[in-house]
């Protein structure tokens, strides 16, 4: 088990909190929570197998451990400290993220060991705050690690949108955006089919219409103006476009919203 999906968009229940204290009574542990996830800050060195997988402990380290999974503590000295978190997560509120079971808090440590240590003060008097702290402190140590990065679109995609949307009231031309882009016209072509599913003049129509109907519900813009500004100088073929695309005369569109597809 290398890390664990939680749900954070809803607060935790923390049944319990407070400083663990391991080692004098023996050098090993092996126990499990049924029904209880353990979040643990750590301030020494010590070994955790987590259902079958090692890792080491050290101080600064965090984990967090899902409910009715058994850990094995093999501590290197008589005394060792930790800060502790017993609580219930929500099981289905929101998007899961992927954090890992055990990491080093690097930087974040100072923020996290605060946040604990606020929850651990409140504990007896306070529950709110104690709910208030755990949780941040999850949040934390999600972002500990950041997500791996996705796979953006290609540059020379990114920058033909950039011309694109740079020049919507100047004429565009396909040849002219892959020159802007520094690729070839079929190997633009190609590029925007991977990446939206349709051509670059269906991609330049689309955005130009987008605009159009955003002044012209959210300006006060002439609608000459706005056809000049959105690359449609002339009102006929302006006024065929609202129509085709936003379903309605520009001055419909601009009273009513028209109902268009470029939504």
């Amino acid at each position: 088990m290398d890390a664990v999906l939680v749900h954070l968009d809803a607060p935790p229940r923390v049944v319990n909190i407070g400083v663990g204290v391991h080692g004098p009574a023996g050098h090993t542990d092996v126990f499990r929570l049924p029904d209880l996830w353990q979040l643990h800050l750590y301030r020494y060195a010590a070994d955790l197998t987590v259902d079958g997988t090692a890792y080491a402990i050290r101080p600064g380290r965090v984990s967090l451990v899902p409910p009715a999974t058994t850990v094995r503590y093999h501590y290197h000295r008589d005394r060792s400290e930790h800060l502790y978190a017993h609580l219930r997560l929500p099981a289905t509120t929101g998007t899961p993220r992927s954090v890992p079971v055990m990491q080093d808090a690097g930087a974040g440590l100072p923020a996290l060991n605060a946040a604990m240590l606020q929850a651990i003060a409140a504990a007896p008097t306070a529950p709110g705050r104690v709910t208030a702290e755990v949780w941040a402190a999850l949040w934390r140590v999600a972002h500990l690690t950041p997500p791996p990065p996705q796979s953006g679109p290609h540059p020379a995609m990114t920058a033909a949108i950039t011309h694109i949307e740079s020049h919507l009231a100047d004429p565009l031309t396909v040849p002219a955006v892959a020159r802007a882009a520094g690729i070839s016209h079929n190997h633009l072509t190609r590029l925007f089919r991977a990446e939206t599913g349709g051509t670059v003049v269906g991609y330049i129509r689309r955005r130009r219409l987008e605009r159009a109907r955003h002044l012209l519900r959210e300006s006060t813009l002439s609608i000459p103006a706005i056809a000049a500004t959105v690359g449609i100088p002339d009102l006929q073929a302006f006024n065929k476009a609202c129509h085709r695309e936003l379903g309605g005369s520009p001055r419909t569109v601009r009273r009513y919203g028209g109902a268009g597809g470029v939504a």
